[in-house]
């Protein structure tokens, strides 16, 4: 690499001035400094197009800065040799290519300095309920949580088989009309399931998640399977290795089905094959981006499924499919393997048809990876019969009396409440949180440089301007300074988070208030969200923003569909979440309806 001593060296006459007043003229017309010269900024050789003060004036508009006519006739005369260089990495005869795996240097630790985090101790207590007969009906069957059916599974009531069968063939009749499925891998499931029943019947019960189908967001590598980000540049894509969640799930035992639909490179429910579709309400769109995990573990397709959020993507769609959405803790799950859209925020949690199925999935997929440089080691404490009385529920009044929040969220407070939980009035400044949203797009548009660069992005279906294609131009615009501004701001509003979350053992919100969404996303809180009852809506629900050319349909009468609350917790704390989660889902008594038709 040059150093700033050889630009020196190697810089035209002209472009020396003062740095170098005094030295000897080399033959090629540069000069040489005298021994012991350090280098200087502004030096190099010039690079890049030429400009003018009127570019400054135009990308001031942008960066929101203003510069002095004689500020901006400098810096145009000096912008190809102090800045334009600094691009050699992607432009110059020595560019360097960045692979899909390598991570930036800057790692974010959602644990600040001088506070713990997360229990001391691993501990796994599971429900003692009584799991009862095997249904007569496949239908019941495959609607049934994870604990029933590894209960039926480990007594051989059930074989993997057939309730793999029962899958496939639910799958090959309803994905027509849902479009959750992106590749349904029945003979590589098929072969699992028939090792599942051997190894069962054979006394090597490897536990609660062995034969049991689920599917994975089409963002997670699967050796020698295509995996496609739902976008149509890499639909042809296969990788040469697993994912590191997958890894483990096979570990457990459990039964790979399909590799489920999500929004093209990880926005809302729109991908190559069309729109994934709500089964509660077959007339709009799953939300996304998890949208097919979603979507396909509320009309009982599988037996839970891995989705990924980065900012919202496991809250939005279990709240409009009317799952249970369990987001970890940023570092809990390694993502080795699975596609980035945005290194310091990107989680993958399961998703599943009550609380208790999401933890016995993250029991398996969590722990430290190489691969992951943000991954973190971590306990799990989770104990389903321990007391809820006397925690600490925080809820913002303000949020509670907006005419965004509904009758069942104030419900499911009051029912916290009745459970022995107090709740408490908490609050937070009243900052520009989606400021924060600077550092989601700059890191995917550079996640996704080439193929911005190279046009390819252009063949996504959705190119409105809230979608991805457009994002990743614009933030090409985006100033550095105010990248490292907003990451600062990130370490204000996460010690704000951790000062709040001293006081409260958890926080209750609605699903989808935007502040709670960016915050925690930000700070790597977990979420928990959950159906705790129903509303009636006269319009179809969309992820995208407002398109006279797109109308959404309307009902009448409006239509019953799903809604949850969030339970956030404090970090690496999933187990009381999921305590209060679980005493929570039986008050509220809605978690076992099904969509109808399904």
């Amino acid at each position: 690499m040059k150093t700033r001593r050889q630009f020196l060296a190697n810089a035209p006459l002209g472009l020396l001035g003062l740095a170098v007043a005094a030295g000897a003229e080399a033959k090629d017309g540069a000069t040489v400094p005298p021994p012991g010269t350090p280098g200087a900024f502004n030096t190099a050789p010039a690079a890049g197009p030429e400009v003018t003060p009127a570019t400054f004036a135009e990308a001031e508009k942008l960066a929101q800065v203003t510069l002095t006519d004689a500020q901006r006739t400098m810096a145009a005369a000096s912008w190809r040799t102090a800045m334009a260089g600094l691009l050699e990495r992607r432009t110059g005869p020595r560019r360097v290519a960045l692979e899909d795996g390598l991570a930036p240097a800057t790692v974010w630790d959602p644990i600040l300095p001088g506070h713990a985090a997360g229990p001391a101790r691993d501990r796994f207590v599971a429900s003692a309920v009584e799991v009862g007969p095997l249904p007569a009906r496949e239908v019941d069957i495959a609607f049934a949580p994870v604990t029933h059916l590894a209960h039926w599974v480990r007594t051989r009531k059930l074989s993997s088989t057939r309730l793999t069968q029962i899958y496939i063939a639910r799958i090959k009749r309803f994905d027509p009309r849902l479009r959750c499925v992106i590749t349904l891998l029945e003979e590589h499931a098929l072969r699992q399931a028939a090792q599942a029943d051997r190894e069962i019947a054979a006394g090597r019960y490897r536990g609660p998640l062995h034969g049991i189908p689920w599917g994975g967001k089409d963002l997670l590598d699967t050796a020698g399977i295509r995996t496609t980000y739902g976008a149509e540049p890499f639909r042809h894509r296969v990788p040469r290795e697993d994912a590191a969640v997958v890894k483990r799930l096979d570990e457990a035992g459990a039964v790979l089905l399909a590799k489920l639909s999500m929004g093209a490179l990880a926005l809302n429910d729109i991908w190559f094959g069309g729109q994934t579709m709500n089964p509660w309400l077959p007339q709009e769109g799953s939300s996304g981006s998890s949208a097919g995990p979603a979507a396909a573990t509320a009309a009982g397709l599988v037996g839970f499924a891995i989705g990924s959020e980065t900012g919202g993507s496991i809250v939005s769609p279990s709240m409009r499919c009317g799952v249970t959405g369990l987001r970890p803790t940023y570092g809990r799950v390694p993502r080795t393997g699975a596609m980035t859209l945005c290194w310091t925020l990107d989680k993958l949690g399961p998703m599943a048809r009550s609380v208790e199925d999401t933890m016995l999935v993250l029991r398996a997929i969590s722990g430290p990876d190489g691969g992951d440089v943000a991954s973190l080691p971590s306990s799990l404490d989770y104990d389903a019969g321990a007391p809820v009385k006397g925690l600490k529920v925080g809820y913002f009044p303000d949020w509670m009396k907006d005419p965004s929040a509904t009758d069942v969220d104030r419900a499911s407070l009051q029912a916290m409440r009745r459970l022995g939980m107090r709740p408490t009035a908490v609050s937070l400044p009243d900052w520009p949180y989606d400021s924060l949203n600077l550092i989601l797009f700059a890191e995917a548009a550079a996640a996704f440089e080439e193929l911005t660069l190279s046009g390819e992005a252009d063949q996504l279906a959705m190119q409105v301007p809230d979608a991805w294609p457009n994002l990743f131009r614009e933030s090409r615009f985006l100033s550095a300074v105010d990248f490292v501004q907003a990451d600062r701001l990130r370490r204000k509003v996460a010690l704000e988070m951790a000062r709040l979350m001293s006081s409260v053992d958890l926080l209750l919100v609605p699903s989808l208030r935007d502040e709670m969404l960016v915050i925690s996303n930000n700070t790597g809180q977990p979420s928990l969200t959950l159906r705790t009852g129903f509303v009636e809506v006269d319009k179809a629900r969309s992820d995208w923003a407002p398109d006279p050319q797109r109308p959404l349909p309307t009902f009448s009468p409006p239509r019953r569909v799903p809604y949850g609350v969030t339970l956030i917790g404090r970090l690496f704390e999933e187990g009381t979440i999921a305590r209060a989660g679980l005493a929570l889902e039986r008050a509220m008594g809605v978690a076992n309806e099904r969509p109808p038709g399904f």
